[in-house]
């Protein structure tokens, strides 16, 4: 991977490595194991650009490309998933649409905040009823003079529980199905806003993953993104772009696992030698070193489509269903070539482990990128 990247890339990766090692890992296994969001870090990480890498600069973002961005999220998923995560949807999923459908007017006011990481975006389209079929939302907003009125029971919400700045897929038009869905934006505070308890989850556990409810929450009209009945176009372009971040994570994921089984490969000895050099763990470690690199050059291609400015919704998919898949296998095998030890807390494998499972879940199942992938198939040979 090193020869197809340039040094402006090597650059990022060494930058963003360097903090992750001094910030973020020594803290990784205590937030994960207690479940804390540490404010500190995230702090320093908005200070550097993070929560705003393809934000233009004249919005104070880093003005990245797509490629830089999933070098950034990589690296910070190696040190962490429950962070990487919250970064990828805070910049994918919460920023990127209000840069790339908010007025003039709207984007002044919320992007550069949300860049600089003095506030934190959350993408609320999930619900009780509404996960795969985003047309099954049920959440209303009433046209009521110059606002609306929510009504609105939000599920699963990454970074819900820190999350200031909104995106509320809701019904302006009850009758219109998919076309009456909009995208509104509500910040914390409004009256009837309210954050529901943290999820208590078996992995990313870092994240504050809660569920967001809107009790007749009022919001002027000029808070709807893109005009009313446009939600579910721009829901979809969103989560074409934050699949390529998600699978980042998974790749992040799936190197860290690598590392730890190198290491342990070469200081575990059984039968007198170290366990690296017996062909059953040799084989997983080349199996795995195959799969974390098929699935950088998978992340890597759909980000260079994307940059491009041509249609990438196949190649996300592609990347997000290989990488996620490959993360879980990834890190089955790191548990199995560290024995007991890998199903043990003392070690992160474990914690790897749990962290790849929700890949093959957020940002869309592996069995809907499946869909994905043939309906474009098939459009592609009609």
């Amino acid at each position: 991977m090193k020869t197809l990247w340039t040094d402006k890339n090597r650059t990022v990766r060494r930058s963003v490595r360097s903090f992750c090692e001094k910030e973020i890992r020594p803290i990784a296994r205590e937030i994960d194991q207690e479940a804390t969001f540490p404010w500190e870090v995230v702090e320093k990480m908005g200070s550097l650009g993070y929560f705003g890498i393809q934000v233009p600069r004249e919005l104070d973002g880093a003005g990245m490309d797509t490629v830089n961005y999933v070098i950034v999220i990589e690296e910070i998923s190696r040190a962490s998933a429950g962070i990487g995560l919250c970064v990828t949807v805070h910049n994918s999923v919460g920023v990127y649409p209000l840069v790339a459908f908010g007025t003039e007017e709207q984007k002044k006011r919320w992007v550069p905040p949300l860049a600089r990481g003095e506030k934190i975006g959350a993408f609320c389209i999930t619900e009780p009823n509404a996960g795969s079929d985003a047309s099954a939302i049920e959440a209303t907003a009433i046209r009521d003079g110059d606002h609306y009125v929510i009504n609105a029971n939000k599920v699963f919400v990454t970074n819900g529980g820190v999350a200031d700045t909104c995106l509320i897929f809701a019904r302006t038009d009850p009758e219109a199905g998919r076309k009456g869905i909009s995208v509104i934006v509500v910040e914390r505070g409004t009256p009837g806003f309210v954050v529901g308890d943290l999820e208590d989850l078996c992995g990313v556990r870092a994240n504050p993953v809660s569920s967001i409810r809107l009790y007749d929450c009022r919001v002027p009209v000029g808070n709807v993104l893109g005009g009313e009945g446009t939600g579910l176009r721009i829901g979809l372009l969103a989560l074409d772009t934050g699949r390529i971040g998600i699978a980042a994570q998974a790749v992040g994921i799936s190197q860290a696992a690598l590392e730890e089984s190198i290491l342990y490969g070469k200081q575990r000895t059984q039968f007198g030698v170290p366990i690296g050099r017996h062909q059953a763990v040799a084989m997983m470690l080349a199996e795995m070193a195959t799969l974390v690199d098929a699935s950088r050059l998978m992340v890597h291609r759909a980000a260079l489509i994307r940059d491009q400015g041509t249609s990438f919704s196949q190649a996300s998919a592609m990347a997000k269903l290989f990488a996620s898949e490959a993360a879980s296998r990834v890190t089955d095998m790191a548990v199995q070539i560290h024995g007991g030890y890998g199903f043990s807390k003392a070690y992160a494998v474990e914690r790897y482990y749990r962290d790849a499972r929700v890949t093959r879940i957020y940002e869309g199942t592996s069995e809907i990128h499946g869909m994905v992938i043939a309906r474009g198939l098939m459009a592609e040979s009609g």
